[in-house]
């Protein structure tokens, strides 16, 4: 099960240090958590995830169900075992993925769930609270999510408000069956940028009394920075101070500090391994392409001061000749670094909450930082 340990407020914001207790051990907030989407954080090992200081990871419901199937991983004894990672694993509920693969999405979504095709042979599947609930307890990970809609930051008023409603019967469908008591279950908050409809969603998921909470609907295509800060905002005071407090799918470093400051605990992203793959790197000078042939020569590490197995064993000129010749370990390197600086940011906002110099931290960070664009092009 999940306890969290709410040690600090910052005095000025909202941001807070605490712990959280897992099944494999204690771990501290804020928290970035790498995406093991199929039951791998691409191309990396356990070791070097642990290396560069990983605690809990993700892996997807959606992905496993199809491939290889919940009821082998149960048989060769769970997400831990099957995967050779012993710390914390997190399963998302498949909400996201299944939603963007229902095309008709007033005639695909219902009461009862979601109908749509797999991605891989096209065959019709239905997806409930139900099952998604039952699918994350096989699994047997230590943290299951409740199966929410996630629908698009276009969507009305009077949609939001329907799939709230929906959301929330489905929120406590997903509870009734919950049934590993090793394995804790967060509720998930929706809403979009309405603040009454946060506030209904808040209200009535916390009520349930889950192990934790998420806020959700921050990372659709299409939403604008002001309308993610909004929903962590208004989502934020209904949250009790005893649970954990998850925001998925964040994974850029100004939107992190912005959500500490608000009151955000842990966050995932696909972004660092995604962008490691097309040759880019964060830094704190904004993010870098290697595709740029600036660097052909360049003998210094990715990020100076960096601690990372890339940056203390090679050099630009080594990882830009291997992204140019598409050599698989080029995007490792990278992503080993990405983690990394992400990692190590939460690390530094925790000092920051300790030191009660969050405000100050996050100005220091802005001024170097270029989030709009990549330092350089190619």
């Amino acid at each position: 099960m999940i306890k969290y340990e709410l040690i600090k407020k910052d005095n000025e914001t909202n941001a807070r240090y605490g712990k959280i207790e897992t099944n494999y051990g204690t771990y501290e907030t804020p928290m970035f958590m790498p995406v093991g989407t199929r039951a791998t954080v691409k191309s990396l090992t356990k070791e070097e995830l642990i290396d560069a200081h990983s605690g809990i990871i993700l892996a997807n419901t959606y992905h496993l169900w199809l491939r290889p199937g919940e009821d082998v991983i149960a048989r060769c004894g769970g997400l831990h075992k099957f995967m050779n990672y012993d710390r914390p694993i997190l399963t998302d509920s498949g909400g996201f993925q299944v939603f963007s693969l229902a095309k008709n999405k007033e005639k695909d979504i219902s009461e009862e769930g979601v109908i749509f095709k797999s991605h891989i042979d096209g065959k019709k599947l239905l997806l409930t609270p139900e099952k998604s609930i039952e699918i994350q307890n096989k699994l047997d990970s230590d943290i299951a999510m409740s199966f929410d809609e996630c629908p698009p930051a276009s969507a009305s008023y009077e949609y939001l408000k329907n799939s709230v409603l929906r959301t929330l019967r489905w929120a406590l469908r997903g509870k009734k069956v919950h049934n590993n008591p090793r394995q804790a279950l967060f509720g998930i908050v929706q809403g979009g940028a309405y603040e009454d409809l946060r506030k209904l969603s808040a209200a009535k998921t916390v009520e349930m009394d889950f192990d934790g909470y998420s806020i959700g609907g921050v990372a659709n295509d299409g939403e604008s920075k002001e309308d993610m800060y909004k929903a962590i905002d208004y989502s934020i005071p209904y949250l009790p101070d005893d649970k954990v407090r998850y925001l998925m799918g964040i994974g850029e470093p100004v939107d992190i500090i912005e959500a500490v400051i608000r009151g955000v605990d842990i966050f995932d992203c696909v972004l660092p391994t995604r962008i490691a793959r097309h040759g880019q790197a964060f830094t704190r000078y904004g993010k870098i392409n290697f595709h740029n042939a600036k660097y052909k020569e360049d003998l210094s590490p990715v990020e100076e001061g960096c601690d990372c197995y890339t940056c203390k064993n090679y050099s630009k000129a080594y990882i830009r000749h291997l992204i140019t010749t598409e050599e698989m370990l080029g995007g490792r390197l990278l992503s080993i670094h990405n983690i990394r600086f992400l990692t190590r940011l939460t690390e530094e906002l925790r000092d920051a909450i300790k030191e009660g110099k969050v405000l100050e931290y996050k100005e220091n960070f802005l001024k170097n930082y270029k989030e709009k664009n990549l330092i350089d092009k190619k």
